[in-house]
């Protein structure tokens, strides 16, 4: 880097310090800025645009074009150069900017005389906060040197912005943080919460942009780099007894530490002006600027991982840590990226709900979330960059809604929410101890979904008559190695023991897909949901299957034993996994321990294949369950992680409801009980269809039970089975008009 070109930059940015450390208001402050910057890089223009809401640029000041232009001028994002730059998050120069593609002439600002542009986005951690243009009259080709200078200074705009220092009149100078905002992201988990914000990683703060001494923070760098390089040498040693892959992943992550490119970078950015800390940022806001762009997941991946190795590098220089002081606030609703499901159970019920910038319906983190009955928002994008810890926010887990620090108007209405949910949650309190029975006498078993010993006291509260799922693989999810026989069997014998008698299925191990245990070689599929996983895992890693069967029949020690094998999609993978529960059973019996008093061996039913299976399945099966949430996903061919089609296509479907009749019909043919088991199980009015179909167990999430119960006992079934029918008859597409209009006309309020 040339000399001159380190000298001139730290120049500006002892000016900018100068000029921002003078009293003023934010206006002044700007205008400042805008001055210093235009005449040290002798350019006749210096505007500063910042964004007012997510969606739209304003001319916050100026140096060159006209003054009544400011605040008045605006651009929507990707519109015009200046656009095109907060879009992509990179530089946009050019020496004849009216001749460029997409370029935006703006009358106002009387720019028609200037021809040369460049413009760099202020952005900080990928959050866009508006765009530093310079332009000249001449044909001017600005040098790599001058993008660069240009966006050291407007690293330094971005730290400023944050600390509030150019807050004034106007939506795109209002203080940051302070604004109500709400936030669209996808249900994770139903419920509703208010609390205040907890920040599972809250941000560092950065004080110093600015550096005097660049010799001392390179040195600064430096050390923090080495203490750095450390810390991942040792996280490497301790991932030497895992498997090869998971070692190339560290391997990876010790050359990004070792890179000295980055380090080279993150020192030039120091040369220019700026402290270690702001280096450090400055490559970091880069790096996720890049990511946004990148279609490769190989490539999205590795930048994740320079993304965290900044923010372990910031930590270390600043001090701050991941522990910051902040007390968790009674109330607490946690706000992160993304989380694994071991730091989650972490928190445990001491969470009000959780929202996630990342995450999917099918997560580990979701499937943590519902076992703790946690409500839970993901794909909220931008919710870190915008929420700090203490702030009032309200999650609504049945919309996919978020507010941040919400006005009283809403506050009131979700308030208002809440307490009828409450009312109606003591209404059904009172029905905790009635059987779910109709008004023609039909008595419906409702049963729980559950995963963790944190569930089952809920058996009691809900008034669920047993566990119809205890899904066992959330044991092997949040640990680094698989647990030992003897671990699982005395968790097995917790539950049935909290069960005080009531029956509960245990689901064999449900892995593959979404959830990839971490200390096994992930699977380079192209569509997981429909590869190895589930049984196939299980037949084709006995041992595994042999330990997890030996523990469940361990547990029972003469209590009554229920097991199912999921994701069965044939006969013969059922036939294989029954004859393994078997001969288990025998093996226990030679080597003298105590088997089940009696034991049920039965099937999910997932898959329309085996909807078609010979009967010998159905005969041969204990019992089956529907597995609800899958089998619509593979009737329709709807991806439930992709929001563009999973909602699109209604359980009521008559389609969807035939496959159901024919299970059922199968099923009454020799008489193996059924039930059915996901989110539609708890959902009042597809509890209610499919109990007036024929379906007479239905197992669902503990908060479920009231509402579905409720409905059950007020209804005759043989009437919803007639609107039914009907509806069939119609050619309809849904029966679901019909039974709401039924509902209707009977006068029952439904919540959803």
């Amino acid at each position: 880097m040339d000399e001159s070109t380190e000298s001139e930059s730290r120049k500006l940015l002892g000016r900018l310090r100068e000029a921002l450390a003078e009293e003023g208001a934010g206006q002044e402050r700007l205008d400042r800025i805008t001055h210093l910057t235009a005449t040290s890089m002798n350019t006749e223009v210096c505007s500063i645009y910042l964004f007012r809401d997510a969606d739209t640029l304003e001319l916050c000041a100026t140096q060159g074009l006209k003054r009544e232009a400011v605040h008045k001028t605006r651009m929507r994002l990707g519109e015009g150069l200046v656009g095109r730059a907060a879009r992509t998050g990179r530089p946009v120069k050019s020496a004849n900017a009216p001749q460029e593609p997409g370029f935006r002439f703006m009358p106002e600002t009387g720019e028609e005389i200037y021809s040369s542009f460049l413009g760099v986005p202020i952005q900080r951690l990928g959050e866009r906060l508006g765009v530093l243009v310079v332009q000249s009259k001449d044909a001017r080709r600005y040098s790599d040197d001058e993008v660069y200078a240009l966006e050291v200074v407007a690293m330094v705009l971005a730290e400023m912005t944050e600390l509030g220092v150019f807050v004034g009149d106007g939506a795109a100078l209002s203080a940051r943080h302070k604004n109500p905002e709400m936030f669209r992201g996808t249900v994770g988990q139903e419920g509703t919460a208010i609390g205040h914000v907890f920040l599972h990683e809250p941000r560092v703060v950065i004080t110093n942009p600015i550096a005097d001494d660049p010799v001392r923070e390179t040195e600064r760098l430096r050390e923090a780099v080495d203490t750095l390089r450390l810390s991942v040498d040792d996280m490497l040693s301790v991932a030497m007894g895992v498997d090869k892959d998971s070692r190339q992943v560290m391997e990876t992550y010790r050359m990004f530490a070792n890179s000295r490119g980055w380090l080279r970078r993150m020192e030039e950015d120091i040369a220019r002006g700026l402290s270690a800390e702001a280096a450090v940022e400055k490559e970091q806001s880069d790096a996720r600027a890049r990511l946004r762009g990148v279609p490769d997941a190989y490539l999205r991946e590795r930048l994740h991982d320079l993304d965290d190795l900044s923010n372990r590098l910031l930590r270390i220089l600043t001090g701050q840590g991941n522990e910051t002081g902040a007390a968790m606030p009674d109330d607490p609703i946690l706000v992160a990226r993304n989380i694994g499901p071991g730091e989650l159970l972490e928190y445990g019920r001491a969470l009000r709900g959780v929202v996630l910038e990342q995450g999917s319906v099918g997560s580990h983190a979701a499937v943590v979330a519902r076992a703790l009955a946690i409500p839970l928002v993901i794909q909220a994008e931008r919710i870190t960059a915008d929420a700090l810890n203490g702030d009032r926010i309200l999650v609504d887990g049945d919309q996919g809604i978020v507010h941040l620090r919400p006005e009283d108007n809403v506050l009131k209405a979700f308030r208002d929410k809440l307490a009828m949910q409450t009312d109606a949650q003591e209404r059904y309190a009172s029905l905790r101890n009635q059987p779910a029975q109709a008004k023609c006498g039909t008595t419906i078993r409702l049963t729980m979904n559950a995963g963790l010993m944190a569930d089952l006291p809920s058996m009691e509260g809900s008034g669920a008559e047993g566990v119809g799922l205890f899904r066992t693989e959330l044991q092997f999810l949040i640990r680094s190695h698989i647990p030992r026989r003897g671990e699982l069997a005395a968790l097995y014998s917790r539950v049935l023991d909290a069960a005080k008698g009531r029956e509960v299925i245990f689901r064999t191990l449900d892995i593959g897909s979404d959830k990839v245990l971490p200390y096994m070689k992930p699977q380079d599929e192209p569509n997981p949901a429909l590869g190895w996983r589930a049984i196939r895992v299980g037949l084709d890693m006995p041992g595994m299957m042999r330990m997890q069967l030996q523990a469940l029949i361990r547990a029972a020690a003469g209590r009554p034993l229920s097991v199912m094998f999921p994701f069965v999609a044939q006969f013969d993978e059922f036939r294989a996994a029954r004859d393994f529960m078997l001969r288990e059973l025998e093996r226990e019996d030679k080597l003298g321990h105590v088997l089940p008093s009696s034991w049920k061996i039965g099937s999910m039913l997932e898959t329309p294949s085996l909807a078609f299976a010979p009967r010998q399945f159905f005969e041969m099966a204990d019992f089956i369950s529907i597995g609800g949430n899958d089998l619509k996903q593979f009737f329709f061919a709807a991806d439930r992680e992709n929001e563009r089609v999973r909602r699109r296509y209604d359980t009521l479907n008559v389609s969807f409801l035939g496959i159901i009749a024919h299970i059922i019909d199968r099923c009454a043919e020799v008489g193996t009980p059924l039930s059915f088991c996901g989110e539609d199980a708890g959902r009042p009015v597809e509890a209610m269809c499919f109990a007036a179909m024929g379906l007479r167990t239905l197992s669902m999430r503990p908060a479920s039970i009231g509402p579905v119960k409720s409905l059950l006992r007020r209804v005759d079934l043989n009437e919803v089975k007639a609107v039914i029918d009907d509806g069939f008859a119609s050619g309809a597409q849904s029966v679901r008009p019909a039974v709401t209009e039924w509902l209707t006309r009977e006068g029952w309020a439904l919540a959803r």
